[in-house]
């Protein structure tokens, strides 16, 4: 499937967030990416704001167009309040839930590893980035990757308490969802009305 494989330091900077790259590249350059980005811009439009966060969004968890397109309208069919659903929706895929556990240390990683078929969920391999993780259900590395350079490394030090709706199991390097985040406990920074607002124009 296609993605995005360009240079990471250019989203950051656009969004003027660490998105996809480190706090350092926007301390360095703290201004959007181009020829002409350090001269002064024009007001953007509120169409333009919704678009940029829909975007950030998108960037955030690695999702293109029509994938993230098709969740929002899963989104808006299903009970309770549409952008808290999207972003619960994004949160579950099992690429982010990887992330969150900390066996990657990023989402970039993440769906390397469910890819290269080093991820189980409830003991059964699945290579696929954008399965979404029930609640209840356990995600795990598979045993002959547990040794894995980048999964020790990425788990030195995690703090797994810091996502109330995932439980950590050290013994067995696995993960359970407890359920779906609350959006108090999200921290990503989007603001989902906005883009609830562009997909309703």
């Amino acid at each position: 499937m296609a993605r995005y494989i360009g240079p990471k330091s250019r989203i950051d900077r656009r969004f003027g967030e660490a998105i996809l790259g480190k706090e350092k590249v926007l301390s360095r350059r703290n201004f959007a990416p181009g020829q002409h980005g350090n001269t002064r811009r024009r007001k953007t439009s509120e169409y333009g704001i919704m678009l940029a966060e829909k975007q950030k969004a998108k960037y955030t968890y690695g999702v293109l167009e029509r994938q993230f397109r098709n969740m929002f309208e899963k989104a808006a069919q299903a009970d309770g309040i549409t952008g808290e659903v999207l972003l619960q929706s994004l949160e579950c895929r099992l690429d982010n839930i990887v992330f969150r556990l900390g066996i990657a240390p990023t989402r970039r990683a993440a769906r390397q590893l469910v890819g290269h078929k080093h991820i189980c969920v409830d003991g059964r391999v699945v290579n696929i980035p954008s399965y979404g993780v029930k609640p209840g259900q356990i995600v795990s590395v598979r045993e002959k990757a547990k040794s894995l350079e980048v999964i020790d490394a990425a788990l030195a030090g995690f703090n797994h308490s810091k996502y109330p709706w995932l439980e950590w199991d050290e013994a067995t390097k696995s993960g359970k969802l407890l359920h779906k985040p609350e959006r108090a406990d999200i921290p990503e920074n989007i603001k989902e009305q906005l883009i609830v607002e562009l997909y309703s124009k």
